[in-house]
């Protein structure tokens, strides 16, 4: 009798998902640190924070703490507390994000704020940010404790930042990569570098980890802002023109300002930013004038160095099947469609 081949496993389609399946023991530790520090006797506060956890979202930023851990230690429990630290920091920047910004939705569904109120969504984000101190306090580190106390400062300003030149058309792409530094790649950075140093290795280590966070975070929000313009990603069911609406000066349209000749299209950002007065049609028009003067293009050419600058900075570590699926998510957060 001819036995049947064994059925191929199916790789995951991405080195995200590659990631989470490689770490799936370390995340569900993580998880139930997650559930059990949302806990308290004012029942609005784990119902409020679990809709939001709950909600999806890729986990990314904890897997990064874990992988920059697994890199040198396959064994120590210890990034578990500070993965969970990591994303209650994220969490609580998005609930005060979607006050600042008066969003209504949020991933796809309705926003916290939207369903319980800004105050509730404000005071359940700074809930979050105590319990990841506590967190990092019960680790012991010092230097850990200093990389995320200063993370979550760089993000409160690089969220000030944003604000104040919200719907400014004199806004340049430096300002632009500060925000984006700032609000994003700040806590990436520091996810990645918890690793190197509570496995203890050397200065030069943790700083090539850092760097990779960081140019990881860069690229992943210039894709995400071209995304934002391309009519591709609502066909995959990703949500398009947030930005437009709320008048965010991302680079898509910084380029598409500076490159805009035709006194038409420069009366066209004008209004729609400067005086918000904007139309039914006007995003259609907004992605036209982006994609006709090649600044989806340029942008996704700032996002390509950024991921390049990613995948050198890992030069200096030895070969390894982590190593190799950490340089992959660099080229997949350039690459992704939704």
């Amino acid at each position: 009798m001819i036995k049947a081949a064994p059925a191929k496993k199916i790789p995951p389609s991405n080195p995200l998902e590659d990631l989470a399946v490689r770490l799936a023991p370390d995340m569900k530790s993580v998880n139930a640190l997650i559930l059990e520090r949302m806990v308290s006797e004012v029942p609005l506060i784990p119902q409020l924070a679990g809709y939001l956890i709950a909600a999806g979202g890729k986990r990314i930023r904890p897997l990064m703490t874990l992988a920059s851990t697994r890199l040198f230690d396959e064994k120590t429990d210890r990034p578990f507390r500070l993965a969970a630290a990591v994303e209650f920091i994220h969490t609580a920047t998005l609930l005060h994000d979607d006050v600042v910004d008066e969003s209504d939705q949020r991933r796809g569904q309705a926003s916290a704020n939207a369903l319980f109120g800004n105050q509730s969504s404000v005071l359940v984000g700074d809930f979050l940010f105590s319990k990841s101190f506590e967190l990092m306090v019960e680790d012991g580190s010092i230097d850990v404790l200093g990389i995320l106390s200063k993370a979550s400062a760089i993000i409160a300003e690089g969220e000030v930042l944003q604000l104040s030149i919200q719907n400014a058309l004199d806004t340049n792409i430096n300002q632009y990569l500060q925000v984006i530094a700032a609000k994003t790649a700040a806590l990436f950075a520091a996810a990645c570098e918890i690793g190197p140093v509570i496995t203890g290795q050397s200065p030069e280590i943790r700083q090539s980890l850092r760097d990779y966070g960081h140019h990881v975070g860069m690229a992943f929000q210039i894709a995400d802002d071209v995304l934002d313009y391309q009519s591709s990603a609502a066909e995959l069911g990703k949500s398009i023109g947030d930005d437009f609406k709320e008048g965010k000066m991302t680079a898509p349209v910084i380029y598409a300002i500076e490159a805009a000749k035709a006194v038409d299209d420069k009366e066209f950002w004008v209004r729609t930013f400067e005086q918000k007065d904007v139309t039914q049609d006007d995003l259609e028009h907004a992605q036209n004038l982006i994609r006709g003067s090649g600044a989806d293009q340029k942008t996704l050419d700032l996002a390509q160095k950024h991921t390049q600058l990613a995948r050198n900075a890992l030069n200096c570590l030895p070969e390894s099947d982590l190593k190799n699926t950490l340089l992959d998510l660099a080229l997949f957060a350039l690459n992704r469609k939704s």
